[in-house]
């Protein structure tokens, strides 16, 4: 049967395949050779020391990030059970929303209606809208599709939900890798045989399900933006252009983590799992730094194939990113009952997820 951490390492060895491909995809093919070879001799030292910073500095912010909420447990403020998590997830959910409809989809508009690229097809069809779209549906569809799936097989035959908390997950993962567990809470024990699992166990249950499946359908989202930014970076040759984007693209990569760690915090993955996760967001966009700087002396982010892969793939980041935030982030913490039962906490979530738009979107003036 095929369980979380299968589907995780699936999406891992699709990234992967991302990345050493992307830049063959991208090589040369110039809209105008005269400005690529001026582009490769002008700056190349003094922004490869830009770049070589902009690598650890990201790693470290990305990292930071995508782990404060993952030590939640150890710090009241951050655990899932606080009000306070309410907000900090609604901003960091604005955080998201922010990168796909103010960074990502502007940069996919860009791209493919570029001169460069002519009249036909690109300029009689709005492929960026569209990639988009059916990238979004395509999320819903998984999204569906794959809830639907584990909660068949999890229920199906009388299937019993194990009792477990977060400590007995981590010491039982090798006898039970692949299963959801459920604290009872009702009979503060565990039950085995044939009985099934209570109404209460299997609503606990499906919630679970979702949060693990939206923290990697959102993982995907964002990190296939991650490796084309880092491969664009990696190429630049211009000191002018790589000095502003190492602060910013810090700064970018520290909200998404925030918001990509309250997702992973949440679907209590085991340890293996969580460890995995963390590395490859934080690895990404240093990992397309390296690419890019590789292929710099080749690469043109103006050529007609640069700016129709990168122009799709930024379309489909943007589709997945909109719908994981307004639909599997906001539309979920936002009708919880919990939340909409006090004013007060309600009206702090709206002003943390304005603050998470709007600091995300003040970056786009440099990222």
């Amino acid at each position: 049967m095929a369980s979380s951490p299968t589907l995780c390492i699936t999406i891992t060895n699709l990234l992967i395949l991302l990345i050493l491909f992307l830049p063959t995809l991208v090589l040369s093919d110039s809209c105008n050779e005269a400005e690529l070879s001026h582009d490769t001799i002008n700056g190349g030292d003094q922004s490869l020391r830009y770049k070589l910073a902009a690598i650890a500095s990201i790693l470290f912010a990305g990292a930071v990030g995508v782990t404060i909420p993952l030590i939640g447990k150890k710090v009241p403020a951050l655990n899932p059970e606080n009000p306070v998590f309410f907000m900090i997830k609604a901003f960091a959910a604005g955080v998201i929303l922010a990168t796909g409809f103010v960074h990502i989809l502007p940069e996919a508009f860009e791209r493919l209606s570029s001169p460069c690229l002519g009249e036909n097809p690109w300029g009689k069809f709005p492929f960026t809208g569209f990639v988009a779209m059916v990238s979004a549906i395509g999320t819903l569809m998984v999204d569906t599709f794959a809830t639907g799936y584990y909660k068949r097989q999890h229920f199906s035959n009388g299937k019993q939900v194990v009792a477990a908390g977060d400590e007995e997950e981590g010491r039982g993962e090798d006898q039970h890798a692949g299963h959801v567990h459920v604290h009872t809470h009702a009979t503060h024990g565990h039950s085995h045989g044939g009985s099934t699992a209570s109404p209460s166990d299997e609503e606990s249950l499906s919630h679970l399900i979702r949060r693990r499946i939206v923290s990697q359908v959102l993982e995907l989202g964002i990190v296939v933006h991650s490796v084309i930014i880092g491969v664009s970076l990696g190429a630049s040759q211009s000191p002018e252009t790589v000095k502003p984007l190492l602060a910013a693209l810090s700064f970018h990569q520290f909200f998404e983590g925030l918001g990509l760690g309250g997702c992973i915090s949440q679907a209590k993955f085991r340890f293996s799992t969580m460890a995995m996760m963390v590395l490859f967001f934080s690895l990404t966009t240093p990992v397309g730094i390296v690419i890019g700087i590789g292929v710099s002396r080749v690469y043109h982010e103006q050529g007609k194939t640069a700016l129709i892969v990168e122009g799709v793939f930024d379309s489909a980041s943007a589709g997945i990113l909109i719908y994981m935030a307004l639909v599997d982030l906001l539309a979920a913490d936002f009708m919880n009952p919990r939340l909409q039962s006090s004013m007060r906490l309600l009206l702090g979530a709206n002003v943390s997820l304005l603050l998470g738009t709007g600091c995300m979107s003040f970056l786009a003036k440099w990222a």
